[in-house]
């Protein structure tokens, strides 16, 4: 049986986990989470997003919005992202998560490598923290499933681009779609979004050239 992910990094903080969604895509917003759990919150299904089948995603994900002490979601649109881009944008998404929750944080917990400061608020950036830290994995879920979400309604606008099945990411069948019907307002011009750079087998999860 898989472990059990670690709750929290100080246990005597007020612990705020964050994390994205969306940043590899060619097309749509990048989302942020920022979860804060309650003491002694416990689960032994939480992971890492990707990690999860998409029915198991949505039931943790109600369960977080019930459980959490604070959550929120918060998004950065694609136009946004051409002009600072995806980078800035993942960390402006995370920070105007971070604005959005009802109780402040004393401490907050990043997945990756890298973060900008928020505020005055001490944070560690945590490498493959979504498979770590309960928080994280939570933030995880709640931009992973609130971003597909979002693209699910696109795709009605949009049906030729395929967005209910690869959300936006870089698939053969995404490029094939700008190709014959060019780009949406929703794309995101600064990605190179006909040529042969890496693409992304959303159902296997592989990249590929």
């Amino acid at each position: 049986m898989r472990n059990m992910l670690t709750l929290k990094y100080f246990n005597d903080r007020i612990e705020a986990g964050c994390d994205e969604a969306g940043r590899g895509c060619l097309a749509g917003p990048v989302f942020a989470a920022a979860v804060i759990l309650p003491d002694g919150f416990s689960n032994e299904t939480l992971n890492d997003s990707k990690q999860l089948p998409a029915k198991k995603r949505e039931e943790l994900r109600q369960l977080i919005e019930r459980e959490a002490v604070a959550w929120a979601v918060a998004q950065v649109d694609n136009e946004e992202i051409d002009k600072i881009n995806i980078l800035n944008a993942s960390i402006l998404a995370m920070h105007k998560a971070l604005d959005a929750l009802k109780v402040r944080p004393q401490h907050i917990l990043v997945d990756g490598n890298r973060f900008k400061p928020y505020g005055d608020i001490d944070h560690h950036c945590i490498v493959k923290g979504d498979g770590k830290y309960m928080s994280i994995a939570a933030a995880s879920i709640l931009a992973k499933t609130h971003r597909d979400e979002f693209m699910r309604q696109l795709h009605e606008r949009y049906p030729a681009y395929g967005w209910k099945k690869n959300k936006g990411y870089p698939t053969r069948e995404h490029r094939e779609a700008i190709r014959l019907h060019g780009p949406t307002p929703f794309h995101r011009h600064s990605f190179a979004l006909l040529d042969n750079q890496l693409t992304f087998d959303f159902e296997t999860q592989d990249s590929k050239i």
